[in-house]
Formats: C-alpha cells, structure tokens, sequence
C-alpha cells in the first residue's frame, strides 16, 4: 500500500473513507493474518472504508477493477472431449461392432450407414445434454445469493458477486458469508467452517485484534472466511478479500473436480442400457448360428441377418430422450416457482411417500400480523392487515384507556427493539411496504410503528432499512440471539437510567424466567397463578390459530453488561403476550387433500406451539380426527425403535416445538420404513435434515442461503402447494421415459419378425437394416421426443405412489411391448407385405420374388405399415391408465408435429428417387395409402379396449398398469398416544 495512503487514512482516522479509491488489482493490500492484529479503526483505515460502509461509486469502481466476487467453476472436460464420449458407450459400441461386421461381410453402404447413425446419434445426445445442462445452470441463476451491507450508511441488500474490498458486510444467523473478511462488531458470532477445515463444531468470533500467532489463518478468531455459514448470533466485517483470493478460492483453485456419484435414475438408466445390450447381442448371436448353421445362409447373409438383429434391438435415441424429458420437466416445475438444482432429482420427486413440512409460510402465507395483544387483565385488537404501519389499538372497538394504551405500547416497543427486521417504506421499484427480515419480527415491528404515528399515514419514524432500536433513545449494546434451545432473544439497550434488558420468546420458556408482572397496579411479584393465567390466555389465542411471543425486561442499571445469556436473563418483568396470525393459503386445502388421494402422507414439523400447529392443520386439512402431537421434549426422549413405532401408526402426527436437529431423525427414521422423504427447511440447522431427505426443498424467499445450497429444490414461493404441483411433475416425467420407452421396444418386434421369418421359412426379407435405420433415426425419433414431453394424465394424482424397488424396465413394460403391443403391429406389417404381392398377382404355392420393383414395394409397403401403426402406438402411449379422449388428440403439438414430419419423411423416403433408389423403396399407389391409413389406428384401438377392460376389472380412477392397492410402505404396530402438556 502507498505511503500517501497510509497517510490520508491516518489523519481521516475512523471517518467515512468511502471517497478513498482503492484499485483491487493495482494496489497491495495486507494479508488476511495481518488485518486481524489491527484495531476496528485501523481496518476501516486500510480498507478505505467505515461505519457507514462504501458509497455506491467506489464500490462500482472496485466491481469494475477486480471483476465479480466469485469463484470460477470447477474443472471440468473440455466440450470436444464431451463430445466425443458419445461414440463409446454401449449402444455406440454394439453399432460399431454392427458396422465392422458389415464391412467382413461386404456390405460397405450398410457399414457407412451404421457409422452415421452413430454420428448423428452422437451430435443430437450431446447438443441436448448440453441445452439441458444450460438450462439447469439458469435455473440456479434464478436461485439468488444476496449478501447484505451497508453502503452510503443505509443496508441493503444486493447479490453476493457485487461484494467489493472494503464492503461493510451485515452478518446474521443462517446467512453465507459472501466473502474474506474481518469483524468490527459481534453479538455471540458462531460460525461453521466445516467446508474448510473439515471440522462440524461451530467457533466462535471475535471483534477483538488478535496478536497471536496461529498456525491456520482459519484459528483466528476475528477473521471470518467465504464460503462459511453464521449459524448463530450476529455482527459486521469489512471485507478484506473477495473471489478467487479468498481462502476459499485459493483451496478451489487447487482442488480437481471430481464427479457426482450416480442418482437411482441414472442407476436405472445404466441397467436398462446393460440390459437393451445383453439382449441385442445374445439374439443375434442366436440367430446367426440358426440362419448359418441349421438355415446352411451363406456367411455374408448370416452377418447381415446378425447386424439387423443388434440394430434393431437399440433404441438409438433412449439416452438423449431420457435428458429431454428431465430437462423440461425442471423447465416446467420452474414455471410452477419450484426449482430444481439437479436433473435426477425430477425422478426421485415421483416416488414421495412422505412431506414433512413446516408451518410458517409454507401452508401459511408467511404475512404474520399481531392480531392482539394481551397485558395483565386486558386484551386489546390490533387492526390493520400486512406490513403498512397503519391501524388502531382497540379494546372492545373502543380505544383503551391511557394506563392500558401504555403498557401496551410499551410491550410492542419492547418487542420491537428486541428484533433484527426492518420495515422498508414504498418506492420506485416496490409500491408496497415490506419486511427485511424475518416475518414474525417484522410483524412487531409494524405493531410498534402504528402506535407511534398517526393513522393518516404520516411516515415520520426510523429511516427505511434501519432496525427500530437504532432510531429510538435506548441504542443497542449487546444481544443474545434466538437459538432453538432457548427459545428466546434478548437485547441490551443503553437506556437513561442504565441498561435495561428487551427479551421475546415463548411463552412457557420466558415465563419461568420472570420475577415480576406489570398490571394496573403497576410491578409486582408474579405468581404461579399469574403464570398459569398466562399460560391459558396462550392456549386460546393458540387453538384460534395464533402464533403468541411473550415479551419482558429487566433494568439491570449503572453496571456493566452481562455476557452470557444465563447471567442477563433473570429476575425478568413481564409485560405481556403479543398473538400474530398468519392464514393459511387458499390454495393449501385443495393440495393437501390431493396428496391424500395420491398416497402421499404430511407430517407437520414445526418449532411453533403445539395447539397453533394443529389449528392450521384442521384449517387445511392435514388433520381431520384425534391427532398425535409429539412436543420436541417428548421426541427426545423416545427411542428409535419407538420413534419408528409412532411413525408407522396411521394417526395424524404433528411434531410441535421441535428443534431443527429433531428433523434430520425424523427424515432417517421415515427412510428406515422405506419411505421416500421430501422435508422442508429454511435455517441454517435445516441443511443436516435436507440433506438426509431424500428431496430437500428449502425456501426461496425466506430461507438462508445454507438451506438453500444444502436442498435438492428451491420454492421460490415458498408455497406448500409447489411441492405438491413438483411431484405431480415428477411423476409425469417417469411416465414420460416409460412411453418413450415403450413406443421405441414396440417397434422392434415388427423389426425382428422379418429377420425371423427370413431364415425360419426363407420368405425375402421384409425389412433391410438400412430401412429399419430410417425407422429408428428417421421416423420414430420426433414422435418418441414429442412423448418425452406429454404433461401429466389427469389420474397421476390419483394413484399411490412408485415403489423404491420398481424397475424402468419392469414385466408391465416389457409386457405391454414385446407381448401385447409389439405382436399386433408384427402382424399389420407383416399382412401388409404379403397385401403387396397379394394385390399385384401373387398366389400361395408361388415363389416369392426377392428381387425387382414388386419386392421393393413389399418393403416399401413393410416400412409403410411400422410407419402408420407407429402414429396409432404413439396416441396409445400418450396415456398408461385413462383413454385417449381424457386429453384429447391435439393437445400435444409437438406429437402432431412429429407425426406429420414422420408422414413427410417417409413420402420423402418412397418417393424422391435418389433417397428411395438409397434405401430401397418405391412410389405406392392410392390404394396401398388405404391400406396404410387403415392400420393407422390399429394400435390406439388395441390398447384403448386393453385398458378399458382393465379399467372395469379394476374399478374407475385405478390404474390400468398399476398393482392392486396401495404400495405406501407402512409399519402396523401399536402406539402410544402422546399429548403436549399444557
């Protein structure tokens, strides 16, 4: 650094050093390990910043001078290496053994053939692996990372790759850390640098210089890094470092990318490809020994005979259809605000047998409102709805007395100032006002704010973006952030008579902590009366729904500030409980009772009272009769063989007053029955449980970033009903693979019969491997595709879901193709080929000609009828349960498409004379497009009676493929009925 710097510093001293330039790239700056022994002053000194942070032109100027703070992607194969790993998987190898058989054989024009269907085979399968990986990249883009600092002396909040050298960073609890910095403020600082040092414990941090020497930069304890979490309390840094010079970005430069470990889809996909393999090879393996050692078929037609065989047998386009299909299911879950960060997670999201979700926000609309208020011997409504600080304090609609009205404002006031949320006031990009912050604390703040100005909206108060207690005459010195265990916060404030304690918290848990109330007559010792007063005052506001915060203080006076939770929260004073209501959202009643009909259970697992969880869960739906409630108390105390006991009973079960480390045992204990598990999460102590279930779906809008990097799916909305709308989606995109996969396997019995009966009964071939090459790559590819994208049937919610153990390639499938299927198509072409010689003269008892114009137009007319029955199997496929006319015969345009271009190419193929003299066809007549066009719907006939029938053996609405009953895994065991004590 300059010595001219160093000098303007100095004498600017700990003033706003926002206007100083400081060119990331041209200037030296001191190490991480050096900045930690300087003083607060001295750091916003070497960093050009201050208490007020950067202004916005410096901080555009070190943007633009060291680029975004980030850290540069992984490693990974260069796009020609990509490419060309395409042409050495199994099926690519199985053609090319085709091709070199072809060329012992002489046939070189089929050998060209089957390498260029290898290409394009190739060229497709990459380029839609790379949209679909590009497509899941802007997905995650639309995930946003926000860090939030304070520029110019307002916070905001902006996405974490703007963080600039000299940023002031706001760190609080379940928040990432965007970058390297050093901290300047601190309230109880933990964080987890298990993503750097391996260790899961979290530290604590410091504000303090720190003079030792360590031996990891990581030790030192006011030093914070990228790529961390806070997972309690909260502070302030400056940050020293960003991007690829961070500590993080120093180990990532240094690290290989290794690669993902195979999702059950692709394990599936794996096995079906070993399978189609296993299959093709050993059948022309066996019918090459039947045409050359017991048909005496000279050795070059043995080969060709063996070479059909294998190329029939591959469905070319069964790994880049698969990829179709799971890309635009994420497309449009993305549309229905649920994103999916991985490709293999659409599949896994089909089979969910169990939601565990959350209350707040997910089946409510997370637009908590303090409803009411209650102080000793009074309860008082607050009107107003959402976060616009206007409205009224009324006590049975009439405004409250003054000794009432005080005590009331001074209970919000309290609550208020013992908050982090900040209510920012309308403007040119947001017309309404909102919440930074989180919801319930926001809804405080409101409260607090209507008593403070006029109900004519006067919007006099604390500046936009700021907390509450910054603006009022008691500043905040210290605080003890909420954590799970003690289920409370507590602030304290310099007030003019000392300092005085603000705590908030559950009712039950802040209770036992209180000395004293505050009633008409002013402060007194309270009672265990008074407590159990309170406690039923709780328990009514509870069971209509509300969620209840008590609130009390402690005037601690002219001494100095405790530092340990346990020593500043006692002999405390309460003031009253504060009930905020948060409806549920409309549209949760209708999901919920659509994952009952699907099979799907939902568990509630929330940390809110037990009575308010259960409230909600009557209202919509989860809970209809006599209900289970396990309090987070109760939960500990259970084994696991019980836990497993309670979890496999058919009762109701609503989790209440957990913990976040209580749901990763939940999700564990639901795996071990067999269950496939979707929780939800949005803190910090989240991740461990999202990563234990088998769909992690954390919050958009109010989760932390580290639920949101821990989860398989962000909710956007953060909207119960768009997990729900997620699994129908997952579903369909199984579904989905499964048509593709039947319609490609039911073209290959017609494809196989020809080769069969050439050598069993020595008839001229019906089909050349060149002509079933333009079936498998020409006509039969746009149809499969537009298959790949059909949208749910109208029953997929309606049936149970997939078992874990069911298989891509199961006996229905294979069934259904190879057996039902399969067989009929074999005889329509099969009757159209001898239609050709029948029509033109041919008699049985006459030899069949194997060559000339009447063998080509039996070929032309075999290849015709695989054609026209392959529009009829793709309609039959649209749908595996219900009949065609359910979705109607036009509301896949892209089938529609795929069908008229698989007409246009095979009037292309018969009658443009260079291609047709290529592959062996033949112009047909009026009369053959008749024949034609009759076996058109031979297919959708068949199976529209095969399900119908099945649908009457099986009852209406139950699937036609899917086994009798239900397939939820369940435990019947006998349980105990547990009740939360109130």
């Amino acid at each position: 650094m300059s010595r001219r710097f160093l000098l303007r510093c100095a004498c600017c001293g700990d003033g706003d050093m926002s206007a100083v330039r400081v060119p990331k790239r041209t200037v030296k700056r001191p190490t991480g390990e050096e900045y930690a022994a300087l003083t607060r002053h001295e750091v916003f000194a070497q960093t050009g910043s201050g208490p007020s942070g950067l202004d916005q032109p410096t901080a555009a100027e070190r943007l633009l001078s060291a680029g975004p703070n980030e850290i540069n992607e992984a490693v990974v194969h260069p796009l020609p290496l990509r490419f060309f790993e395409h042409f050495y998987h199994l099926f690519a190898l199985m053609l090319w053994v085709g091709a070199a058989l072809a060329f012992l054989g002489g046939l070189p024009e089929l050998a060209w053939a089957i390498i260029a269907v290898i290409v394009i085979n190739a060229v497709f399968s990459f380029w839609q692996e790379y949209r679909a990986e590009k497509a899941t990249e802007a997905l995650k883009r639309l995930i946003p990372r926000t860090a939030r600092v304070v520029r110019a002396g307002v916070t905001l909040e902006i996405p974490a790759a703007e963080v600039v050298f000299g940023d002031l960073l706001v760190l609080e609890e379940g928040g990432s850390i965007p970058a390297d910095a050093r901290l300047v403020e601190q309230f109880e600082l933990r964080v987890d640098q298990a993503s750097l040092t391996g260790e899961s414990t979290p530290v604590r941090r410091s504000a303090e210089p720190a003079t030792e020497r360590y031996a990891n930069s990581t030790d030192i304890p006011n030093l914070v890094f990228a790529g961390t979490n806070v997972v309690h309390g909260r502070g302030s840094a400056v940050v020293v470092a960003t991007g690829m010079d961070t500590h993080f970005g120093t180990i990532a430069g240094l690290t290989q990318s290794l690669g993902d470990s195979l999702s059950p889809l692709q394990r599936e996909m794996g096995r079906v490809t070993r399978l189609v393999a296993v299959l093709a090879t050993t059948l022309g393996a066996v019918f090459f020994s039947l045409g050359y050692f017991v048909a005496e078929l000279p050795l070059v037609t043995g080969l060709l005979f063996a070479v059909g065989i294998i190329v029939a047998n591959v469905p070319e386009g069964l790994l880049p259809t698969v990829t179709l299909a799971l890309a635009m299911g994420v497309q449009r879950m993305a549309r229905r605000a649920a994103l999916v960060k991985r490709l293999s997670a659409v599949e896994t999201l089909g089979s969910t047998t169990v939601i565990c979700t959350d209350k707040t926000g997910t089946l409510t609309a997370n637009e908590m409102t303090v409803r009411a208020v209650w102080i000793p011997d009074s309860t008082v409504e607050v009107t107003g709805t959402g976060y616009e600080p206007v409205g009224e304090v009324l006590l049975e609609g009439l405004a409250p007395p003054s000794d009432t009205a005080t005590r009331v404002a001074r209970a919000l006031k309290v609550a208020a100032a013992c908050s982090d949320a900040r209510l920012v006031e309308p403007d040119d990009s947001r017309p309404s006002w909102r919440i930074i912050g989180d919801p319930t604390e926001g809804a405080l703040v409101v409260a607090a704010r209507k008593l403070t100005r006029p109900v004519s909206g006067d919007h006099a108060g604390a500046p936009a973006g700021e907390p509450e207690a910054t603006s009022s005459s008691a500043p905040r010195v210290l605080e003890f952030p909420f954590d799970s265990v003690r289920k409370r916060m507590s602030t304290v404030h310099a007030a003019p008579e000392g300092l005085v304690l603000f705590a908030k918290g559950a009712p039950r848990e802040l209770l036992e902590l209180c000395a004293r109330l505050c009633d008409e007559q002013g402060v007194r010792p309270m009672t265990e009366d008074d407590r159990a007063h309170a406690m039923r005052r709780n328990d009514e506001f509870a069971r209509a729904g509300m969620r209840v915060l008590a609130v009390a203080e402690r005037h601690i006076g002219h001494t100095d500030a405790p530092r340990a939770p346990d020593e500043a929260e006692r002999d405390l004073t309460f003031l009253g409980l504060i009930a905020m209501h948060d409806p549920p959202r409309p549209e949760v009643e209708r999901v919920v009772a659509q994952c009952k009909t699907a099979g799907i259970r939902i568990i509630m697992v929330t940390g809110d009272y037990g009575l308010t969880a259960e409230s909600i869960a009557r209202r919509v739906g989860i809970v209809e009769d006599i209900s289970t409630i396990v309090s987070g108390p109760e939960l500990e105390a259970l084994s696991e063989e019980d836990l497993a006991a309670l979890l496999a009973s058919d009762k109701p079960i609503l989790f209440a007053r957990v913990a976040p480390e209580h749901k990763m045992r939940i999700a564990l204990s639901l795996k071990s029955l067999g269950h496939t598990v979707a929780m939800t999460g949005d803190g910090v102590n989240d991740a461990p449980a999202l990563k234990a279930a088998d769909i992690g779906v954390a919050m958009g809008a109010s989760g932390t970033d580290v639920a949101r990097e821990a989860a398989d799916m962000v909710l956007a909305d953060d909207n119960f009903a768009s997990i729900v709308h997620a699994i129908e989606e997952g579903r369909a995109v199984y579904d989905n693979i499964r048509r593709f996969v039947t319609y490609i396997f039911t073209s290959n019995i017609p494809e196989i019969v020809p080769f069969i009966l050439f050598v069993i009964f020595g008839i001229p071939l019906p089909l050349t491997v060149l002509q079933i090459i333009a079936i498998d790559l020409g006509t039969d590819i746009l149809p499969a595709l537009a298959l790949g994208i059909e949208k749910p049937e109208r029953d997929v919610m309606r049936r149970p879901p997939r078992p874990r153990s069911e298989r891509l390639l199961d006996r229905r499938v294979l069934t259904r193709a190879y057996f039902f299927l399969g067989p009929i198509q074999a005889v329509a072409c099969m009757g159209a080929y001898f239609w050709a010689y029948w029509s033109r003269g041919w008699r049985p008892g006459i030899e069949l000609p194997d060559s000339g114009e009447l063998y080509m137009l039996a070929t032309t007319m075999t290849f015709g009828a695989v054609v026209a029955t392959q529009i009829g199997n793709a309609f039959a496929q649209r749908t595996t349960r219900e009949s065609i006319t359910t979705v109607g015969f036009f509301s896949n345009r892209l089938l529609l498409v795929g069908i008229a271009t698989e007409i246009a190419l095979f009037v292309l193929l018969t009658h443009w004379p260079p291609l047709a003299g290529v592959f062996g066809f033949v112009p047909i007549e009026a009369r053959d497009w008749l024949v034609l066009a009759a076996l058109a719907p031979v297919l959708l006939i068949a199976d529209e009676l095969r399900k119908s029938v099945l649908r009457r053996m099986r009852g209406d609405g139950v699937s036609a493929d899917a086994p009798l009953g239900g397939n939820t895994p369940r435990m019947h065991m006998r349980v105990t009925h547990f009740e939360e004590a109130s």
